[in-house]
């Protein structure tokens, strides 16, 4: 499974292609960070955005793409542009019928490093040692960015299960009411 993982932001919104299974080695494909200059217009940075994820997009050819869901922060102002970047990341891959998975910063800390709690830091060290990494990622975003990726590689699969078994069981008994009727 190919899975290119977005940090959503406006100034620096990180980006991560790790490929692999549950259960075996991971393989980082390329790890990077988008950048917009703080000044320029907000129209101009999402197109910016959008051309940089375009082309991480081609240039990877990811099968999946894992997106941080936007949470309420005290700077409304900050999460307002993280939601417009993850926006433009799901219009990307949507426009390209790749499927696209929200996951919350808490459930892509404990999937990596098994604490919901963990911090920045901690995440970075066991992205570093998931991926035989010789140090880090820098800045943070790409890290955070190799995280969800990890994360729904290690996730998917499990939710994917309970998915199925909600629609069989929702077709079980919208059938069986149809028979009662």
């Amino acid at each position: 499974m190919r899975v290119l993982g977005v940090d959503p932001g406006l100034t620096r919104c990180g980006v991560g292609v790790v490929e692999g299974v549950p259960g075996r080695p991971l393989n980082l494909l390329g790890v990077g960070v988008v950048r917009t200059p703080a000044d320029a217009d907000l129209g101009h940075r999402l197109v910016a955005v959008e051309q940089g994820i375009e082309k991480w997009l081609d240039e990877h050819r990811p099968e999946f793409v894992a997106v941080e869901r936007v949470f309420s922060q005290h700077n409304v102002r900050t999460v307002m542009g993280t939601a417009q970047a993850s926006a433009v990341a799901m219009l990307c891959a949507a426009r390209r019928g790749i499927p696209v998975a929200l996951h919350t910063p808490s459930e892509v800390k404990a999937a990596v490093t098994g604490s919901g709690r963990a911090d920045k830091a901690q995440v970075g060290a066991m992205v570093t040692r998931l991926l035989r990494l010789d140090a880090p990622p820098k800045p943070a975003d790409a890290a955070d960015a190799l995280a969800l990726a990890i994360c729904h590689i290690w996730r998917a699969p499990a939710q994917n299960r309970l998915q199925h078994a909600v629609a069989q069981h929702t077709a079980r008994t919208t059938a069986s009411k149809g028979r009662t009727a």
